[in-house]
């Protein structure tokens, strides 16, 4: 095979090994649009791991045991799935959509969004860690 130059660059966003991926999990790549000032989806749990790239813009992401913290374009983000709980997805800025590509490790036979009911989050209300202002 010949060999072609390039100029390709790459860099390194993250590297860390999930607690678990399902057996006969399958690949899901979604793109999120969140337009200006949007809270994002219910709190809800991922059937398996999901790993993800903010493309543009900034948004609040809170998984539980965390503080909520902002994630900007360029940034690299993941979540365990399985029991934990997904807060917030929520778009920072008022007036500009941000954009975000996932991966998720879906469990066979379960959906990959499962929203968590008001009895569950008001048991672990007094568990969540408040957001750190800068």
């Amino acid at each position: 095979m010949p060999v072609v130059e390039t100029n390709m660059t790459q860099k390194d966003l993250l590297e860390v090994e999930p607690p678990f991926i399902p057996q006969g999990a399958f690949a899901m790549v979604r793109r999120l649009d969140l337009p200006p000032g949007d809270p994002g989806i219910a709190p809800h749990r991922h059937s398996g791991p999901v790993f993800g790239f903010m493309l543009e813009g900034e948004m609040l992401f809170e998984l539980e045991g965390e503080a909520p913290y902002p994630i900007k374009a360029g940034e690299a983000f993941w979540e365990p799935g399985g029991d934990v709980i997904h807060y917030t997805i929520s778009n920072l800025l008022a007036d500009s959509w941000s954009r975000l590509v996932v991966v998720m490790l879906c469990a066979p036979g379960v959906a990959m969004i499962t929203f968590v009911d008001d009895e569950e989050l008001a048991a672990k209300e007094s568990a969540r860690i408040p957001r750190q202002r800068a």
